[in-house]
Protein backbone atom coordinates (compact mmCIF):
# COMPACT_ATOMS: atom_id res chain seq x y z
CA UNK A 1 0.00 0.00 0.00
CA UNK A 2 1.24 3.46 -1.20
CA UNK A 3 2.51 5.71 2.05
CA UNK A 4 0.48 9.20 2.45
CA UNK A 5 2.05 11.82 0.11
CA UNK A 6 3.18 13.88 3.65
CA UNK A 7 5.71 10.61 4.03
CA UNK A 8 7.10 11.39 0.52
CA UNK A 9 6.94 14.88 0.68
CA UNK A 10 10.56 14.86 0.36
CA UNK A 11 11.02 13.69 -3.14
CA UNK A 12 7.31 13.82 -4.51
CA UNK A 13 8.32 17.05 -6.62
CA UNK A 14 10.85 15.40 -8.80
CA UNK A 15 10.26 14.42 -12.28
CA UNK A 16 7.75 17.43 -12.16
CA UNK A 17 7.12 20.35 -13.71
CA UNK A 18 6.77 23.49 -11.83
CA UNK A 19 4.67 26.08 -13.96
CA UNK A 20 4.38 29.27 -12.59
CA UNK A 21 0.92 30.95 -12.19
CA UNK A 22 -0.04 34.20 -13.87
CA UNK A 23 -0.23 35.68 -10.72
CA UNK A 24 3.75 35.25 -9.93
CA UNK A 25 5.03 38.12 -10.38
CA UNK A 26 8.73 37.95 -10.16
CA UNK A 27 10.39 38.28 -13.06
CA UNK A 28 12.43 35.88 -12.33
CA UNK A 29 9.86 32.77 -12.90
CA UNK A 30 6.62 34.99 -14.26
CA UNK A 31 5.28 32.06 -16.79
CA UNK A 32 7.96 29.75 -16.13
CA UNK A 33 7.73 25.67 -16.94
CA UNK A 34 10.86 24.32 -14.46
CA UNK A 35 11.94 21.05 -14.69
CA UNK A 36 12.38 19.27 -11.18
CA UNK A 37 15.73 17.61 -11.04
CA UNK A 38 15.87 17.00 -7.33
CA UNK A 39 14.14 17.34 -4.18
CA UNK A 40 14.85 16.42 -0.49
CA UNK A 41 14.70 17.99 2.99
CA UNK A 42 17.67 19.99 2.22
CA UNK A 43 15.44 22.28 -0.42
CA UNK A 44 14.76 21.38 -4.32
CA UNK A 45 16.94 22.02 -7.54
CA UNK A 46 15.21 22.53 -10.83
CA UNK A 47 15.43 24.59 -15.01
CA UNK A 48 13.68 26.54 -16.62
CA UNK A 49 13.06 25.17 -20.11
CA UNK A 50 11.12 28.04 -22.13
CA UNK A 51 13.52 31.00 -21.33
CA UNK A 52 16.39 31.21 -24.20
CA UNK A 53 19.42 33.05 -23.01
CA UNK A 54 19.03 36.58 -24.35
CA UNK A 55 22.61 36.64 -26.11
CA UNK A 56 24.38 33.40 -26.18
CA UNK A 57 24.35 30.35 -28.54
CA UNK A 58 26.30 27.17 -27.75
CA UNK A 59 29.38 28.95 -29.81
CA UNK A 60 30.02 30.73 -26.68
CA UNK A 61 30.00 27.88 -24.53
CA UNK A 62 31.78 25.44 -26.88
CA UNK A 63 34.76 28.52 -27.20
CA UNK A 64 34.98 29.40 -23.40
CA UNK A 65 35.66 25.38 -22.65
CA UNK A 66 37.89 25.27 -25.65
CA UNK A 67 35.70 21.94 -27.16
CA UNK A 68 36.27 22.11 -31.19
CA UNK A 69 32.82 21.91 -32.72
CA UNK A 70 31.84 21.81 -36.16
CA UNK A 71 29.91 25.21 -37.32
CA UNK A 72 26.73 23.40 -38.08
CA UNK A 73 26.32 23.11 -34.18
CA UNK A 74 27.40 26.39 -33.11
CA UNK A 75 23.56 28.23 -33.30
CA UNK A 76 22.18 25.10 -30.78
CA UNK A 77 20.26 27.83 -28.40
CA UNK A 78 21.46 28.36 -24.83
CA UNK A 79 18.59 28.86 -22.04
CA UNK A 80 18.26 30.74 -18.83
CA UNK A 81 17.74 27.94 -16.47
CA UNK A 82 17.25 29.95 -13.38
CA UNK A 83 18.79 33.08 -11.20
CA UNK A 84 21.23 30.68 -9.22
CA UNK A 85 24.61 29.27 -10.45
CA UNK A 86 24.35 31.39 -13.77
CA UNK A 87 27.54 31.15 -14.61
CA UNK A 88 27.60 26.94 -14.68
CA UNK A 89 26.43 24.98 -17.75
CA UNK A 90 23.69 22.55 -16.90
CA UNK A 91 22.50 19.97 -19.68
CA UNK A 92 18.98 18.47 -19.61
CA UNK A 93 19.24 14.74 -21.80
CA UNK A 94 17.71 12.16 -22.59
CA UNK A 95 19.32 8.71 -23.25
CA UNK A 96 22.27 7.99 -22.83
CA UNK A 97 21.87 8.65 -19.19
CA UNK A 98 25.25 7.37 -17.99
CA UNK A 99 27.13 10.31 -17.40
CA UNK A 100 29.89 11.62 -15.14
CA UNK A 101 28.00 13.26 -12.06
CA UNK A 102 24.39 13.33 -14.11
CA UNK A 103 20.97 13.15 -11.76
CA UNK A 104 18.96 10.58 -13.19
CA UNK A 105 15.64 12.08 -12.98
CA UNK A 106 13.50 9.43 -15.08
CA UNK A 107 14.21 6.44 -16.38
CA UNK A 108 14.16 8.60 -19.97
CA UNK A 109 15.84 11.86 -18.65
CA UNK A 110 18.87 12.91 -16.66
CA UNK A 111 20.49 16.46 -15.56
CA UNK A 112 24.33 16.46 -16.11
CA UNK A 113 26.45 19.39 -15.45
CA UNK A 114 29.74 17.89 -16.43
CA UNK A 115 32.36 18.09 -19.61
CA UNK A 116 31.88 14.29 -20.84
CA UNK A 117 28.34 15.50 -22.00
CA UNK A 118 29.39 18.35 -23.79
CA UNK A 119 32.22 16.76 -25.67
CA UNK A 120 29.51 14.63 -26.70
CA UNK A 121 26.93 17.13 -27.90
CA UNK A 122 30.39 18.42 -29.59
CA UNK A 123 31.56 14.90 -31.18
CA UNK A 124 27.77 14.39 -32.36
CA UNK A 125 27.01 11.26 -30.32
CA UNK A 126 23.04 10.87 -30.62
CA UNK A 127 21.51 12.04 -27.18
CA UNK A 128 18.01 11.74 -27.89
CA UNK A 129 16.95 15.20 -27.02
CA UNK A 130 19.26 17.57 -25.05
CA UNK A 131 18.86 21.54 -23.58
CA UNK A 132 21.87 23.45 -22.69
CA UNK A 133 21.59 25.91 -20.05
CA UNK A 134 22.91 28.18 -17.59
CA UNK A 135 22.36 28.44 -14.59
CA UNK A 136 19.35 26.83 -12.52
CA UNK A 137 16.25 26.97 -9.63
CA UNK A 138 17.07 26.77 -6.43
CA UNK A 139 14.76 26.58 -3.38
CA UNK A 140 15.96 26.11 0.38
CA UNK A 141 14.35 23.38 2.84
CA UNK A 142 10.48 24.14 2.94
CA UNK A 143 10.08 27.16 0.37
CA UNK A 144 9.48 25.67 -2.14
CA UNK A 145 6.05 23.92 -0.39
CA UNK A 146 5.30 26.86 1.12
CA UNK A 147 5.81 28.41 -2.13
CA UNK A 148 2.67 26.17 -3.62
CA UNK A 149 0.58 26.14 -0.59
CA UNK A 150 0.38 30.26 -1.39
CA UNK A 151 -0.63 28.99 -5.40
CA UNK A 152 2.67 30.73 -7.04
CA UNK A 153 2.48 27.04 -8.57
CA UNK A 154 1.02 24.68 -10.61
CA UNK A 155 2.89 20.86 -10.71
CA UNK A 156 2.30 17.77 -13.09
CA UNK A 157 4.26 15.64 -14.46
CA UNK A 158 7.20 15.83 -16.89
CA UNK A 159 6.55 15.44 -20.50
CA UNK A 160 9.50 15.56 -22.46
CA UNK A 161 7.78 16.08 -25.52
CA UNK A 162 6.96 19.77 -23.66
CA UNK A 163 10.98 19.83 -23.50
CA UNK A 164 12.10 18.70 -26.59
CA UNK A 165 9.61 18.98 -29.18
CA UNK A 166 7.23 22.09 -28.39
CA UNK A 167 8.72 25.47 -29.50
CA UNK A 168 10.23 27.54 -26.43
CA UNK A 169 7.46 30.20 -26.65
CA UNK A 170 4.58 27.47 -26.26
CA UNK A 171 5.89 24.97 -23.70
CA UNK A 172 4.28 27.04 -20.49
CA UNK A 173 0.61 26.58 -22.24
CA UNK A 174 1.63 23.18 -23.21
CA UNK A 175 2.57 22.31 -20.05
CA UNK A 176 -0.61 23.56 -18.32
CA UNK A 177 -2.66 21.52 -21.02
CA UNK A 178 -0.76 18.25 -19.94
CA UNK A 179 -2.46 18.62 -16.56
CA UNK A 180 -5.92 19.74 -18.08
CA UNK A 181 -5.84 23.35 -17.94
CA UNK A 182 -6.83 25.73 -20.48
CA UNK A 183 -4.09 28.74 -19.50
CA UNK A 184 -6.24 31.25 -21.02
CA UNK A 185 -8.82 30.40 -18.10
CA UNK A 186 -6.66 30.82 -15.33
CA UNK A 187 -7.21 33.75 -13.33
CA UNK A 188 -4.64 36.83 -11.52
CA UNK A 189 -5.67 35.12 -8.38
CA UNK A 190 -6.48 31.90 -6.96
CA UNK A 191 -8.37 31.72 -3.48
CA UNK A 192 -9.03 28.93 -1.22
CA UNK A 193 -11.30 26.52 -0.99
Amino acid sequence: MEAPLKEHATAFLKYQFLMAMPGLRDPNFAQTVTCICEHSPMGAFGLIINRLHPVLTAKAIFDELNLQYRQEIDSIPVFWGGPVHEGEVFILHGPPLQWEGSIRISATLSMSNTLDVLRAIVMDQKLSGFMITLGCAGWGPGQLESEIKANAWLTGPIKEGVIFDTPVEKRWEEAMRGIGIDPSLLAETAGHA
